[in-house]
């Protein structure tokens, strides 16, 4: 909890550094972040339910698994935009860190 509280500093840190000096806070590099977080928590989603055997009540074959490809998809930017796992933070510090070089 307290990584969480100091990562939380110095991303507040970074952005107040760089109001400073006159550079309006990248919303594209958040974006960025957050796009990267959700691509990974997509291929985790579809390597966690990879091995599931499908209901042939319902479905199965190549229309479900685009569907969960797609479901997957979605689930992942909607964590992304909600906080995440933290990796947004992590990747959006380090573009930060890297343009004020």
């Amino acid at each position: 909890m307290s990584d969480l509280i100091h990562q939380n500093q110095q991303i507040q840190a970074l952005q107040t550094s760089s109001a400073k000096h006159g550079k309006p806070v990248d919303q594209k590099a958040r974006q960025t972040a957050e796009e990267f977080e959700a691509f990974f928590l997509s291929q985790m989603l579809n390597n966690m339910t990879s091995g599931l055997q499908t209901d042939t009540t319902f479905g199965g074959g190549e229309s479900e698994k685009i569907f969960r490809s797609m479901l997957h998809d979605e689930y992942a930017k909607s964590m992304s935009r909600q906080g995440g796992i933290g990796i947004a933070d992590m990747v959006y510090r380090e573009i930060l860190a890297l343009q004020e070089i």
